[in-house]
């Protein structure tokens, strides 16, 4: 097998390792009146995208979406179907896209250096935002409420928790590449 090869077979090994992660931890739930459980994906989906890189992360994160979409039960809950999609919760579901997405790009500023670290950073939070956005304007169509109200409801109350996974995921996966690097199990560049 060259090179090429087996670059891609841990690239698509890395992406289905991630998407079980994000599946395994979106079980981990504290159910509220919302509809919008307090879970560990935004954990796993920065850690996917800072681990696998911008295409591998959001691969990863779509990857998850689609298998709920279709009905496998992946999704907070054990639920899934689309019409988890289209209710309460799925702005944040498909928002994880752009977020692995971010988090990802972040992954090539990895380095020593403290600015690299702090863009890193940034960009997963930015990509937390973009999935609390399109996360809080799906809820409130669906339950016909100001944005505002929906951004009070379903963002506010998560940030700090929210915000402490992606910079979790940021430290967790420097220390992971570096170890698997040293094993020679990690050799492809993240994209």
């Amino acid at each position: 097998m060259n090179n090429n090869a087996k670059n891609k077979t841990k690239q698509i090994v890395g992406i289905g390792v991630m998407t079980a992660i994000i599946a395994v931890l979106s079980q981990i739930t504290i159910p509220l009146p919302t509809h919008v459980p307090v879970t560990l994906q935004t954990f796993a989906v920065a850690l996917a995208g800072y681990f696998l890189g911008w295409k591998g992360g959001a691969v990863s994160a779509l990857v998850y979406g689609l298998l709920g979409a279709i009905g496998v039960p992946v999704f907070a809950g054990w639920s899934g179907g689309f019409s988890v999609i289209v209710g309460y919760t799925g702005g944040f579901i498909y928002g994880f896209i752009v977020m692995a997405l971010l988090c990802g790009l972040g992954a090539k500023f990895c380095s020593n250096k403290i600015s690299g670290k702090v863009i890193a950073i940034v960009l997963g939070i930015a990509g937390l935002a973009c999935d609390h956005l399109l996360g809080a304007i799906q809820y409130a169509i669906v339950a016909n409420i100001s944005i505002g109200k929906s951004i009070l409801l379903v963002s506010v109350p998560y940030l700090v928790k929210d915000v402490i996974s992606v910079v979790a995921a940021y430290l967790i996966s420097i220390e992971l590449v570096s170890r698997l690097a040293k094993t020679g199990c990690y050799a492809y560049k993240r994209a």
